[in-house]
């Protein structure tokens, strides 16, 4: 158990008010798909992170956590927590009482994140097989039937953490893949029932389990990717009838981003006959559909790391379209542009995740700001540039503020540059700007109301002159 929470002897736990209901779970929906059995350590998993069964045995009390208020939102943080049963360990799924021990609901317990608890039900009764099963299968039904985008595509978000009622959960339908990253133990620990109940529900052969770049840093655990047998190390998806090729392996997130799809082909309305440039393009999204479905006249992909550009120009290739990328740090590649004269009439600026955490809001956002100054001296007059941040903590007024600023010091110099800054400043001085509109993540992507950060992804639509 964490020293850092206060462990307290109290009556026992079937004396409390509002105490876990013994006796059978209420009857499933229809037959459950059979639990996936806990792998042993040399089939590679560790065995501190093995495979739990999604819903508690009713007849067995449940760890409890005691905290000092207790509201809707589906994260409780550590300086909330009064106290913690003794033995209480990460990933167990615990009962949530008030301080006076009225029981306010159920979730998933971590002793070594900020976030200790991630709730999964705000009710006395326990999240059993027919609740996940309901949850899971409304999850779909948004996404297949009011959405109907297997229309349109076959790479799209299946859930979306809290906005799903997974919390510390993502999964991406990606092809005939289900690609699921797992923030948190809890989570991870009963991934592959998820999956495994969502196969037939999505229609899917293979699921991918991994757990997040960022989960041994903030949730203080890591554990080994899981695949389902013969699952494939890359796929083919499609959107809007452009073909992508997605890899798992050392692939980003789940491995494609889904949440920029509307967003790729709205941008697609701007290019015909135009000039493109997608900074920091990963595996070319943005310049492949500004080809393809855009039939831009010339395109250009800036990105620093040489995989995801391999496999952008296989995605170019894949379509018939013809791109140009290029391996480059994205400050020193505009300032090179800018010294030989380049614009564009469209340009992308969708940088990786700058703020990960409060630590890095200043420095993120100064990063921001210098991106975006440079990138809109790329515009040409009357051109327009798409800037994205998927920085949770840079708010979108915020996010629109710096890049008004940003616009009035277009041409400006940037530290250690100002010879050449002065000279641009000079030839072209601040940018008008005008706002066209803002979106964000595709609607695959829901925001919770009771959680409002899972609202990440903000798209800011300008035109320069």
């Amino acid at each position: 158990m964490s020293e850092s929470f206060e462990s307290a002897s109290r009556p026992s736990r079937s004396s409390r008010p509002g105490k876990p209901p013994r006796g059978p779970a209420r009857k499933p929906h229809g037959r459950s798909p059979e639990r996936p059995r806990e792998r042993r350590p040399e089939e590679g998993v560790s065995t501190r992170w093995a495979q739990r069964p999604l819903s508690p045995d009713p007849t067995a009390p449940l760890p409890a956590v005691f905290a000092k208020s207790v509201g809707r939102h589906p994260i409780l943080y550590r300086k909330r927590i009064d106290r913690v049963d003794p033995g209480t360990r990460a990933g167990d799924l615990v009962a949530v009482y008030d301080l006076d021990e009225r029981l306010m609901g159920y979730g998933l317990f971590n002793t070594k994140s900020e976030m200790a608890v991630r709730m999964v039900r705000f009710e006395p009764d326990l999240p059993d097989d027919a609740f996940w099963q309901e949850r899971l299968e409304n999850a779909v039904r948004l996404r297949r039937e009011a959405l109907r985008l297997d229309e349109t595509a076959n790479a799209y978000r299946v859930i979306h953490a809290e906005a799903d009622g997974f919390p510390g959960l993502v999964v991406d339908r990606l092809g005939d893949v289900l690609s699921a990253e797992a923030f948190t133990p809890g989570m991870f620990q009963r991934g592959e029932e998820i999956l495994s109940r969502l196969q037939p529900l999505c229609g899917t052969s293979h699921t991918v389990l991994r757990c997040s770049p960022q989960s041994e840093s903030q949730e203080g655990f890591v554990a080994p990717p899981i695949s389902s047998p013969q699952a494939p190390g890359r796929v083919t998806i499609q959107e809007f009838g452009t073909r992508f090729r997605v890899m798992f392996e050392g692939g980003h997130k789940t491995g494609f981003f889904c949440d920029q799809r509307d967003n790729r082909r709205l941008l697609a309305g701007f290019c015909r006959g135009k000039t493109v440039l997608d900074l920091c393009c990963y595996t070319g999204g943005f310049a492949v559909q500004a080809k393809v479905l855009g039939q831009a006249e010339e395109v250009t992909g800036v990105d620093l790391d040489e995989s995801p550009l391999g496999l952008a120009r296989e995605n170019a290739n894949l379509n018939q379209a013809r791109v140009k990328f290029v391996q480059a740090d994205a400050f020193g590649w505009m300032r090179e542009a800018l010294r030989h004269g380049k614009r564009y009439d469209v340009v992308v600026l969708d940088p990786p995740k700058l703020i990960r955490n409060r630590g890095e809001l200043e420095e993120g956002t100064r990063r921001h700001f210098d991106l975006n100054r440079l990138a809109m001296q790329l515009v040409s007059p009357g051109g327009i540039l798409l800037s994205c941040s998927c920085a949770g903590l840079l708010g979108e007024e915020e996010f629109v503020r710096l890049l008004c600023s940003a616009a009035r010091q277009a041409g400006a110099p940037l530290e250690g540059t100002a010879e050449e800054g002065e000279t641009m400043s000079r030839r072209h001085g601040p940018r008008e700007m005008q706002i066209l509109f803002r979106t964000g993540a595709a609607p695959d992507h829901p925001v919770s109301s009771e959680c409002r950060e899972t609202e990440y992804l903000k798209a800011v639509w300008m035109r320069l002159t």
